[in-house]
């Protein structure tokens, strides 16, 4: 009879076991992380200078060798609000990793309680209690412990690691968006002056034939309507440089509102030294090594990584849970000892939770988790196409700055040569205004190309520097105080 009850025992726990876990039959996910080396490059990184370590420092602005530049960008990086508010995010997922990582272990919490009362003369307390005032004393200690049988909460716990990891290279891609603005910022301040030098020196260029044409109107060589042209001239070119420094002082307070400063701060940067961009070079294995080498690239990797977790989350629900409590303590209603052995308390146990019926919640839990991983995945997917992109466009960006600046040195010597020869002639009397005017207008459009495909040298050499990650080591220091 007893070998029957414990076989129907037995049988019910089997069919309740059988009804609690439901199905997740059909549910899973329908994307997969791309590795880059499926994504063609090979092409668009020809022909570009290859070194065994061409990968940025930590402090790839150095290599500018401009020392106020190296100022600016310490004092950015050591005062941007932006940058606090990046940390104190890694801090708050380093946070919730603890949290994640304390729920795999046992649980004990220690209770003490006093309570005078007077308790009803008819209710569950007995004579000599019932009706008359008494004290209930109790001193308690309490386990409980979840047994992760599953590993439901293992999971979880590597699901805020992972965030806490994204947390991090989110915070470092944050430092790099910041020194790279700093630097194009500073790039900007460099062309703004150099353009500024152009205006000034169209100014008095055209100060100076404005001094010979007022001569040669009065020989009688021109008319009043040459003099007129000549005086036009000036107020454009005047009113180009109040224009330039104001671009000046609009750039200056962007520098010193990156730094975390008033504008005032601006007023102390001087002019950029004028300087050589380092020459543009690519690691051997760009394609493949990206992937640890860009924070944003690594931050959706690691959310990915996340989301896959929170499918075991998920999964793990449809199973039944068990706990594990004990309680010993003392327990002591009226007068005496609350200590003596008598009033001891001692209980352990376990605890079963059974999913039996949700109505469908834990499936679409479960469907919401795959649909969140297939996310992630694509969104990482979709940013290693775009850094992969942003590499091959500063290279071609660079190879087309290259030809452009030599076909630009011989225009604007060619340029420069031929409005010296319409002065000459306009000097002797054999030109006329109007061949000055139109040899002028082209030396001063090359003069200012020049200045722009400078800048867009020293521009476009920060785009590669930031598009190679800057300098980012995927192991840091915060995430892997939380890793066990």
């Amino acid at each position: 009879m007893n070998a029957l009850r414990r076989s129907s025992v037995l049988a019910l726990a089997a069919a309740l076991f059988a009804a609690g876990c439901a199905s997740t039959h059909g549910l899973k996910p329908e994307s997969a992380m791309r590795s880059a080396d499926d994504l063609a490059s090979a092409k668009s990184l020809a022909s570009t200078e290859v070194h065994g370590d061409g990968w940025p420092t930590d402090a790839w602005w150095e290599a500018y060798a401009d020392p106020q530049l190296n100022a600016l960008e310490r004092a950015a990086l050591a005062g941007s609000p932006t940058l606090e508010v990046a940390a104190a995010r890694t801090r708050v997922a380093l946070a919730a990793a603890g949290i994640a990582d304390a729920s795999r272990y046992p649980a004990v919490n220690a209770d003490a309680s006093i309570t005078r009362e007077r308790y009803p003369a008819n209710s569950l307390i007995p004579p000599p209690y019932a009706g008359e005032w008494s004290t209930y004393s109790a001193l308690e200690a309490t386990l409980s412990w979840e047994l992760d049988i599953w590993g439901r909460n293992r999971a979880a716990y590597h699901a805020a690691v992972g965030d806490s990891r994204a947390a991090a290279a989110d915070e470092y891609a944050a430092r790099l968006a910041l020194a790279a603005a700093v630097a194009q910022a500073y790039v900007e301040l460099s062309r703004e002056y150099a353009q500024l030098d152009v205006a000034q020196a169209a100014l008095h260029q055209r100060e100076q034939i404005l001094d010979l044409t007022r001569q040669r109107n009065a020989a009688g060589l021109d008319s009043r309507l040459e003099l007129r042209q000549t005086e036009t001239t000036l107020p454009v070119t005047r009113e180009q440089i109040a224009q330039l420094e104001e671009d000046i002082a609009r750039t200056r307070h962007a520098l010193a509102a990156l730094m975390g400063a008033g504008p005032d701060r601006g007023l102390a940067i001087e002019r950029p030294t004028p300087g050589t961009a380092p020459a543009l070079a690519l690691p051997t294995v760009l394609p493949a090594d990206l992937i640890g080498r860009r924070p944003d690239v690594a931050a959706r990797r690691w959310r990915a990584e996340a989301a896959a977790q929170r499918i075991d989350v998920a999964r793990a629900d449809f199973y039944p849970n068990v706990n594990l409590t004990a309680v010993a303590g003392f327990q002591l209603l009226g007068p005496g000892s609350l200590l003596a052995a008598p009033n001891r308390e001692l209980g352990a146990g376990p605890a079963l939770s059974l999913p039996l019926f949700d109505a469908g919640r834990r499936r679409a839990t479960l469907a919401g988790r795959d649909a969140e991983f297939d996310i992630a995945v694509n969104e990482y997917n979709q940013t290693l196409a775009d850094a992969l992109r942003e590499v091959a466009d500063t290279l071609a960006a660079a190879r087309s700055i290259s030809v452009q600046r030599g076909e630009q040195a011989l225009a604007l010597g060619t340029a420069r040569d031929a409005y010296d020869l319409a002065v000459l002639r306009y000097r002797e009397g054999v030109g006329n205004y109007l061949q000055v005017l139109a040899t002028e207008t082209e030396l001063l459009r090359q003069q200012s190309l020049d200045a722009d495909l400078q800048a867009r040298a020293f521009s476009n050499s920060v785009d590669l520097a930031r598009a190679l990650g800057g300098g980012y080591q995927p192991d840091t220091p915060r995430t892997a105080a939380v890793v066990r």
